[in-house]
């Protein structure tokens, strides 16, 4: 790298350290292109990508078909606001409700919006439609989970980090056990003031964490048996991710990977964002059917920018490609793949200590401390071999593709990452 590009590259870091917030720790690459599953530097290098925006892309960078229908739509109209109608916003709302069968949608922006839409939907279903007393109704969730960082939203996370010197926090929520079934049907046994257990499939944040067998299915099923509202915060995990349509299918019976039916596991309320939009523009939503999207009624909830027109083709452009281009199925095999050829490894790794995942969801625990700095210099490395990934609590390394890959370009990326961890060893 010469002198020159060295400057490039420094500058523009300088100039996000001087005039932006601190409030990320990016890893030290500068980026200006992307297509497909690749991305480049200010110095023309190549990468894989190896975390796409936390799923955000899902289908790839730049994908043509969304790029055209972002770029299409902004040519005749952006942004009407919902103060009046627009022509598209209706389309989007009915292609998005028939492919994942529900009754209505809410428009928002980004995912923190999008839980904090489903939080206030549930609540006022608590009130007017469970019978619970105003401004008693508590919410189950989960520790380590990772929903956002709105004041709402960190108030129920044990994340010291994202907590830390923002209280006052708000009440009203119950913190158990991720996985723990026990601990859930304690809480819906003994409290009649819950109105919903807000849970991620697979927590990712966490360090890609998936639940036991079933675990979701009985929880699905005591929010019934309670009247209480199952919440599936599928911002990171839905959109083919896991390699079905939903997280919360794979504990489903059902085959198909792109089942838009009636699965063994479905949200009464579902959150989705990030790939909504393969990462084009910021787009996010909330689905639930009619007997609990009826109690938002004019006034009581709303957005500028949410389903804004280009928003709106975008979003179905993007899932679209998911549909068209089997991104679920194509993401299921190769997740099968990675695990075993990172298993195989693992089993004669001293700095490896296993593999965990779900489709192209997967994470690497490296055999060190959280507090060691260990993951994050295998990223840097992994970096200088052209692969891009993001270490998450520590000494765990989340490794994250977009779903277009194919097969040649996995068992690379494979090579790329065995050889770097050969070198810690």
């Amino acid at each position: 790298m010469s002198v020159l590009e060295q400057t490039a590259s420094q500058k523009a870091i300088d100039l996000e350290n001087k005039y932006g917030a601190h409030n990320y720790h990016p890893l030290p690459v500068v980026l200006n292109r992307g297509e497909g599953v690749y991305v480049w530097d200010v110095d023309g290098k190549k990468y894989y990508d190896f975390l796409s925006a936390y799923s955000a892309v899902n289908q790839g960078h730049c994908h043509p078909k969304i790029v055209e229908a972002m770029n299409e739509q902004a040519k005749t109209l952006t942004l009407t606001s919902r103060a009046f109608y627009n022509d598209m916003l209706g389309k989007y709302e009915k292609f998005a409700c028939e492919f994942f069968n529900y009754d209505k949608m809410l428009p928002m922006n980004t995912g923190a919006e999008a839980v904090e839409t489903a939080l206030k939907i549930c609540r006022k279903w608590a009130y007017e439609k469970k019978g619970i007393d105003e401004n008693e109704a508590e919410i189950v969730v989960c520790e380590n989970n990772f929903h956002g960082r709105t004041t709402t939203i960190i108030s129920f996370s044990n994340d010291t980090v994202a907590r830390k010197n923002f209280g006052p926090y708000t009440k009203g929520f119950i913190k158990i056990e991720y996985d723990n079934i026990e601990a859930l049907e304690k809480h819906l046994e003994s409290n009649k003031n819950i109105a919903g257990f807000l849970v991620e499939p697979i927590q990712g944040e966490a360090g890609v964490y998936v639940p036991s067998e079933g675990y979701l299915k009985k929880a699905k099923a005591l929010c019934k048996k309670h009247n209480v509202l199952f919440m599936a915060d599928e911002v990171q995990t839905g959109i083919a991710r896991t390699g079905r349509l939903l997280a919360t299918c794979g504990d489903c019976s059902c085959p198909e990977k792109n089942c838009s039916g009636t699965p063994d596991v479905k949200a009464d309320i579902l959150i989705l964002g990030k790939a909504l939009s393969g990462g084009a523009y910021p787009v996010s939503a909330v689905l639930a059917n009619d007997a609990i999207m009826s109690v938002i009624q004019p006034g009581n909830h709303g957005s500028t920018f949410g389903g804004n027109p280009v928003a709106a083709a975008v979003a179905i452009a993007a899932l679209t490609v998911v549909r068209d281009e089997k991104l679920a199925e194509n993401a299921d095999r190769l997740g099968e793949i990675f695990r075993s050829e990172l298993n195989t490894y693992i089993k004669t790794s001293s700095i490896a200590k296993l593999v965990r995942g779900r489709g192209l969801l997967n994470a690497v625990v490296i055999n060190d401390s959280e507090d060691s700095d260990t993951a994050w210099n295998i990223c840097l490395k992994l970096r200088d071999n052209g692969l891009l990934a993001k270490p998450t609590h520590g000494n765990i390394i989340r490794f994250a593709p977009p779903l277009v890959m194919t097969e040649e370009q996995l068992m690379e990326c494979v090579s790329i990452i065995i050889e770097t961890l050969k070198t810690f060893e």
